[in-house]
């Protein structure tokens, strides 16, 4: 996909996410590997509802920034990802609310986060590790999916929000949606007999 196309569609998903309640504010962050090897990332204090393709930061294959807004600050939560999952094409990451509060609870499952309700969650997820409390931009979620050596292409971020690799940015948008879903699901059902 050329890096125009690729532009446009990061922000028209972006949108798409925002405009559904998903992630709210300036909140959350996407990026996606371009064709030369290198990405387009959001810029820091974007909005999701209101991306400019024009802004997106642009990287070379070496991770150098050539063009564009200052990045998320969650660069090193990104590169995490491509450099331990080779699969990974485009990362989001958003703060959506059922899945934080759900991260919120004390009886938790660090190991497997989501709770298999339905078979759509591990079709598209995988068991998703939920990882401790980090504040926004600290390097150490870069290493924390780092320690996961490319096993896990979700993660949950205590108190924060979940973070997806996947293939495309549509893979990725619609795989961190159905953990969204399935989280909601999840606390809905919570008490209920099963």
């Amino acid at each position: 996909m050329s890096d125009a196309r690729l532009r446009e569609t990061i922000c028209m998903i972006a949108k798409s996410l925002y405009d559904r309640c998903l992630t709210h504010g300036s909140t959350g962050n996407i990026s996606a590997r371009t064709e030369d090897g290198g990405l387009l990332v959001s810029p820091t204090g974007t909005s999701f509802g209101r991306l400019d393709p024009a802004r997106l930061s642009r990287f070379d294959a070496n991770r150098r920034q050539t063009s564009g807004a200052s990045p998320t600050k969650e660069m090193p939560l990104h590169t995490a990802f491509y450099d331990t999952r080779s699969t990974a094409g485009a990362v989001v990451h958003l703060h959506s609310c059922h899945s934080v509060a759900l991260s919120l609870l004390l009886d938790a499952d660090e190991d497997c986060f989501l709770p298999p309700p339905t078979p759509y969650a591990i079709m598209q997820l995988g068991r998703v590790k939920l990882l401790p409390f980090f504040m926004p931009g600290d390097s150490a979620m870069g290493e924390a999916v780092r320690g996961l050596a490319g096993k896990r292409a979700a993660v949950m971020l205590a108190n924060h929000g979940p973070v997806v690799a996947g293939k495309t940015v549509e893979a990725a948008s619609n795989a961190i949606e159905e953990l969204e879903a399935t989280a909601r699901l999840a606390l809905m059902m919570r008490g209920l007999p099963s």
